[in-house]
């Protein structure tokens, strides 16, 4: 008998962008002139890959297109890709939450499915009566669910409020019951989207220890979608790179992400000036980050690369990095002069690198302010304001903070590097 518990075969998802439905009545009329007479759907012709980042000339995008894998059974398959890459949509189909415009999809056993915070919940509904009912939707009896009862909630930890109705919960409490519920209600399959990101690094920690528990002791087969290259590393021993709603690549885990990583470094988010100035100018800014796509992981070291034209030199030179949030509240300064080393004393093309050792923010999303000046109250020839927008992600459960939220810290121990080029 196989061993295959998932096939995906030529699967692809078109859909038609500013409209609800699948389009206008006389695109309706022409699929169904289409499938009287045995043709194929005209729309399927037709359609652009999916990269958000561009303006394309159709209304039809296909968020997937010639996708096909299989899952064995007892194993935890990675998915990874940039924002928009067609994750998502995968899962969802894989869910049976929509379904596919094309290709096919064959799953042997029971799906229990983690898409968002609160999916299968009844907001109106008691904790206590959600987890009947997610265990009604997976087909098993009200014994079965009892005799899982105490073990759900004791993993949730949401014992004080399983009599509350859920729409009262904190986005952390959601996550903790519906990753219980859908883990502990034995589904052959457990498909897990980014939605834990929403728990505390404690509880992400402890999901990751189960997920690989019900693989490894149950034999159960896990679909995990992650940004956390470290927790796909660690959970995932096969993963598959989704690029612009195809497959880029899949196997190895750590092949993948050092494939993933590789191919998404001209992707980062950065800062680039074209047009020329008389005054000294920045003309890039690229964040040195652990992860594609301007993600950081909290406690690492953070670098910024900064490239300068400076037509003349300066006397007097000041350069400044803050970083905030998007309420504009600094958090880190860090600034060199020239009365510290030698700092645009001549003309010519610069790159400066700024290193802020264990950078101990929070998670969150943040952006730079730079600036370059001659002190004290001189002439600012450059101020760059909330650009290179980038994400704090929790790592190994990093906790050590040197501030308050909201209060800036001066870091005095920043490394500087200055070349001219």
């Amino acid at each position: 008998m196989s061993n295959t518990v998932i096939k995906v075969e030529n699967v692809a998802k078109q859909y038609r962008l500013g409209e609800i439905g699948t389009g206008s009545l006389s695109h309706d009329i022409n699929r169904w002139w289409s499938r009287i007479r045995g043709k194929e759907n005209p729309y399927l012709k037709i359609g652009e890959t999916n990269d958000r980042t561009i303006k394309g000339d159709s209304d039809y995008v296909w968020a997937l297109r010639d996708i096909n894998f299989k899952v064995n059974k007892g194993e935890i398959l990675g998915v990874i890709g940039r924002n928009g890459a067609g994750k998502s949509t995968l899962l969802k189909i894989l869910s049976r939450t929509t379904l596919p415009t094309t290709g096919s999809i064959k799953i042997k056993g029971r799906v229990a499915s983690l898409l968002e915070v609160g999916t299968g919940f009844h907001p109106d509904l008691s904790g206590r009566e959600n987890i009947f009912l997610n265990g009604a939707i997976l087909g098993m009896t009200r014994k079965e669910i009892k005799a899982k009862f105490d073990e759900i909630v004791d993993f949730a930890g949401v014992e004080r409020y399983i009599d509350t109705p859920v729409k009262r919960y904190s986005s952390g409490m959601y996550v903790r019951l519906a990753f219980a519920v859908a883990a502990h209600l034995e589904p052959d399959i457990l498909i897990v989207d980014e939605v834990l990101a929403v728990g505390d690094a404690e509880f992400q920690k402890k999901c990751l220890g189960k997920m690989k528990d019900v693989s490894d002791r149950e034999g159960r087969t896990v679909l995990f979608v992650s940004h956390d290259m470290q927790a796909i590393s660690t959970l995932t021993d096969t993963c598959i790179y989704l690029e612009n709603g195809s497959i880029h690549s899949s196997g190895p885990t750590n092949d993948i992400i050092n494939n993933y990583i590789n191919n998404s470094r001209n992707k980062e988010i950065i800062y680039i000036a074209t047009e020329k100035s008389d005054i000294p100018k920045i003309t890039r800014v690229e964040l040195l980050t652990t992860l594609p796509n301007n993600v950081h992981h909290n406690g690492e070291d953070l670098s910024i690369k900064i490239k300068v034209i400076v037509p003349f030199a300066i006397r007097s030179a000041w350069l400044a990095i803050q970083i905030n949030d998007n309420k504009e509240r600094n958090y880190i300064q860090v600034s060199i002069s020239n009365t510290e080393m030698p700092l645009f004393d001549h003309a010519g093309d610069y790159e400066v690198i700024a290193t802020l050792p264990k950078c101990k923010l929070f998670m969150g999303k943040y952006f730079i302010n730079i600036y370059i000046a001659e002190p004290p109250g001189g002439q600012i020839f450059e101020s760059l304001l909330q650009i290179c927008p980038f994400e704090i992600v929790m790592f190994n459960n990093y906790r050590e903070y040197p501030w308050r939220e909201g209060e800036c810290a001066y870091i005095e121990n920043s490394a500087w590097k200055i070349s001219k080029i």
